[in-house]
């Protein structure tokens, strides 16, 4: 752990002694649009639950078991550039139906904190808005596939799409190289997903630094959970 983020822990003592009681059996999301800096935030959230003794289940959309892995490669292999959205959708759902059977219900049942990298908001706002598949369809197919597990709370990190572009770096994967318009349309179903039900989601401003957007995670889970 780097001076800088050693001395950020030293700070959130005190938010670190309310997440304790807050947390265990909550299931929170963490998304947003390609770019937002979900994995940073995900690894401190990881780092800080370690260090403050909160017990984790920490998994990814998609993947996160051996069938869901398999699911993955093929939605993001740029090979695959023939799939329709309606085939990403039950893909996605398939990978996640999977992940709730083998970690998230287990782990909510042993009253762990679970926190996901993506999850049914993710495909509202890719292939919903972002490809054109009515809400109502996905969630005929959601409710089947998420057998009444819900989250707590999405946490939607929101940057803008310009910015967003400027932070993917390495090879792009078959979602990261679809063009801004679809990205746009992305950033703004998350968007709508906040405004149509504001108390199970939260924004943060993912435009600021990593330490702001971190201090306002944590801040805004215990404002929420409280």
């Amino acid at each position: 752990m780097s001076p800088e983020e050693d001395t950020l822990f030293v700070d959130l003592d005190s938010r670190a002694s309310s997440l304790r009681t807050l947390l265990p059996g909550r299931f929170i999301v963490l998304d947003g649009p390609d770019g937002c800096g979900k994995s940073t935030q995900m690894s401190r959230m990881k780092a800080f639950c370690l260090r403050f003794g909160i017990e984790m289940e920490h998994v990814r959309e998609p993947g996160g078991t051996t069938i869901g892995e398999q699911i993955r490669e093929i939605l993001l292999d740029s090979a695959n550039d023939r799939m329709v959205v309606r085939t990403e959708m039950l893909l996605y759902m398939a990978s996640r139906s999977q992940l709730i059977a083998e970690r998230i219900r287990p782990a909510l049942d042993a009253n762990r904190f679970v926190l996901a990298d993506r999850f049914i908001s993710s495909t509202l706002a890719y292939q919903g808005t972002g490809g054109g598949l009515s809400p109502e369809e996905i969630m005929s197919v959601g409710d089947v596939t998420t057998a009444a597990t819900k989250p707590d709370l999405v946490v939607i990190l929101d940057v803008d799409t310009e910015i967003a572009s400027t932070r993917i770096s390495g090879e792009l994967d078959r979602m990261e190289r679809k063009g801004r318009s679809f990205h746009e349309r992305v950033r703004a179903g998350y968007l709508d997903q906040i405004e149509r039900d504001p108390e199970h989601h939260l924004r943060i401003d993912a435009g600021q630094s990593p330490d702001e957007v971190f201090s306002d995670l944590l801040q805004g889970l215990i404002d929420r959970l409280s």
